[in-house]
């Protein structure tokens, strides 16, 4: 019985549940990197400041993955990582969020 869920939370832990969205970037509905799509209660609790995110293809990893990957940070701090990444965007920006992405994955952090 216990396989199952601990399979899912080490794909969990490691990121590897994401892969399947790679389909979504080559279909072109996301980028690699960009703000995470928020679920309708995420943005509900944002109360209208979802900004700029909405301008951009959502991303397979962003800014505050990268900077905040289960450090128990709030919504609304994720949020203002994102937006602070939208107010730079550039092909050097990207590269640096890629680059970071590999270590954050390695980490040994619980997600929240």
């Amino acid at each position: 019985r216990g396989r199952p869920l601990r399979l899912s939370r080490w794909l969990r832990r490691t990121s590897l549940d994401e892969l399947p969205q790679l389909w979504n970037v080559a279909l072109g509905h996301m980028s690699l990197v960009g703000p995470r799509p928020l679920n309708p209660i995420e943005a509900a609790q944002l109360d209208g400041t979802v900004g700029d995110r909405n301008l951009v293809r959502p991303g397979l990893t962003g800014p505050w993955q990268v900077e905040a990957r289960g450090d128990g940070r709030v919504l609304a701090d994720n949020h203002h990582v994102d937006l602070g990444y939208l107010e730079d965007l550039s092909f050097r920006s990207d590269l640096a969020v890629l680059l970071a992405t590999l270590p954050a994955l390695f980490r040994r952090r619980e997600q929240v």
